[in-house]
Order: C-alpha cells, then structure tokens, then sequence
C-alpha cells in the first residue's frame, strides 16, 4: 500500500496531464501478460511483436506488480503529449539518478541491466526501442487512444468543478482512497517521497493502464496513472473498416497522427514509397486525406473526414 500526505498548497493543486509514455510503458506489460488485461486482445492481435529485450527487463510484469523506473514515465506538463519529448526528457536523465532507480531492480537484475547501470549513457539504447515500438504499435492507434483519454479529462473537469476534489479521487479507482489529508493506493509499488511539498498531484488517464493503478512520487510532484472510464470502448466496432478500404489504407490514414511526407509514412508503416503514393492517391480521391506543400517538403493529413472515420468508424 502506498499513503501520500498532502500539504496545505497540494490539495489545490490536483491537476491532469497527459502522457504518452505512460501509454507505451503500460501497453509493453499488456503484450508481456495479454490474459490478464482481455479489453485489450483486439489491439494486441494487431501488432507485431518486437524483441525489446532491455526495455521489457525496465518494465517488468503488471502481474507481478513489478516496480518500473520513473525515468520512464516523466511527469505530464499538459494536456497533450509527445512521444518525441518524452523521449528528449528521459535522455536528459543524470547518470546517478538511473543508477538511483535501477537499483530497485534488483531482484530481477539481468546482463543488460548491469550493463546499463555501469554506463547510463546506455539510456539511448532504450530510447531508441521505445522510439521503435511508439512507431509500429502505438501510432497506428493514437487518434483511438487520445479520443477516450481527452473525453475522460473533459469528464472529469466537469465532476472536479460540480463535486470537487474528494468526489474526484476516491471515483477514479477502488485502490484509490481520500481522507482529506492522505491519498491511500492500494496494491501498489512505488519508491520515492511519501510526504508533497507543494508540487500536487497529476492525475493521468489512461488506456492501457486497465485494470490497474500506478503511482509515481518524487519530491516534487506525485503522478497518479488511472484507466479512462472509457476504456471499454477504445477497440468498440473491431477493425472492420480495414474490410472496406483494406489493411494498408487503414493504417495509413491513422499513421497520419501529424503532417507527414509520403516517404515519412512509408517508412514508418514499413511500405515502398510507390505503394505508399498509389494508396494516397486513392485516399485523397476519397476525400479522406489532403496533400499540401511546405517548401520543399509535400505534406499529407487527415482530412476532417478521415479523422471522423479514424476516431469514431473502428479505424485503426
């Protein structure tokens, strides 16, 4: 059990955030233990397994309720999130603070971990199979995530201004309790302060954190991961639109999370930039995609079509 007191100034300072680390680190331990989280089967039948081997001995088992470096889930600075600062802000992480961290490892210590522990610099390897798993398994699936976490935020300002703070915390899960001084989280693995200082709590929303909890507490600030409410829904209606445009124009709509270049796009969808431009075409001949130029660079993005499609029609 984990008990966090709060100070005078962390009680009104209950805050969201979102993250997209803390979607690839839980997501990881739905691959390794995929019985164990059944809401998720349909997306796990999807992706292609990766052999991450450093990156799964960090992570560790939700089963086993293993204890996960913090260095991975950063603390959220806002409602919307990038992989790609995530990742900045983990590399930026000191040398004695991974040593710190892996330290409480030790009872699953591996070959890799020794290795990363005697050169943090070693952190790039693991930014660079995150990277690799953010663009074949996550990606694809973004819109489908942010749409249920954005609707639980949405959910959840409302209840904060109507019910307040204490109606919001002991709702947001059955481990989860509120006195009015300490916030309780049951079954739970966490190192790090006990007491805030001032920094608040952030609540983040996610997906695959189902149908757990998990806790992260520094002396700054305390973060509180927690399944959307809707997470139920977030596969609802299957895949079936890939029967009506096919498997590769599918995923090329939901690639398309930001501007990118048809050459971008193939290579993170692992296609011929020919295939790629052929299914493009069609797509936007469909109105589901648009093309733009910026300076050199040809640009494609959804259209408000497309996104309605990839969002609300089981696109993936």
């Amino acid at each position: 059990m984990r008990t966090i007191e709060f100070g005078i100034g962390d009680v009104t300072n209950v805050r969201f955030g979102a993250s997209a680390m803390w979607e690839v680190v839980t997501s990881l331990r739905v691959l390794r233990d995929p019985t164990h989280h059944p809401v998720h089967l349909p997306w796990v039948r999807r992706v292609r397994p990766l052999d991450l081997p450093l990156l799964a001995d960090l992570v560790g088992s939700s089963v086993q309720r293993h204890y996960m470096p913090d260095l991975l889930t950063p603390t959220p600075t806002s409602l919307t999130t990038s992989i790609d600062d995530d990742l900045d802000r983990l590399l930026r992480t000191p040398p004695e603070e991974v040593r710190a961290q892996l330290e409480h490892l030790r009872d699953r210590w591996t070959p890799r971990l020794q290795a990363l522990y005697d050169d943090p610099a070693r952190l790039s390897e693991v930014a660079d199979q995150l990277a690799r798993y953010w663009e074949l398994c996550l990606a694809p699936y973004w819109a489908r995530i942010m749409a249920v976490n954005e609707a639980e935020v949405f959910g959840r300002g409302q209840q904060l201004a109507g019910e307040g703070t204490a109606a919001v915390l002991n709702d947001l899960h059955e481990r989860v309790r509120w006195d009015g001084a300490e916030l309780t989280v049951s079954g739970t693995r966490c190192f790090g302060a006990q007491a805030l200082d001032g920094g608040g709590l952030c609540l983040v929303p996610s997906v695959f954190v189902w149908p757990s909890v998990l806790v992260v507490a520094d002396d700054q600030t305390a973060q509180l991961a927690y399944p959307s409410r809707g997470v139920a829904t977030v596969w609802e209606g299957g895949f079936a639109l890939e029967g009506v445009l096919g498997r590769s124009k599918a995923r090329l709509i939901a690639a398309l999370h930001s501007p990118l270049s048809t050459t971008a796009v193939a290579r993170e969808l692992d296609l011929s930039v020919s295939s790629v431009s052929e299914h493009l075409t069609a797509l936007r001949a469909a109105g589901l995609v648009t093309t733009r130029r910026a300076g050199r660079s040809t640009l494609n993005t959804r259209t408000p079509l497309g996104e309605a499609l990839l969002t609300g029609g089981g696109l993936t």
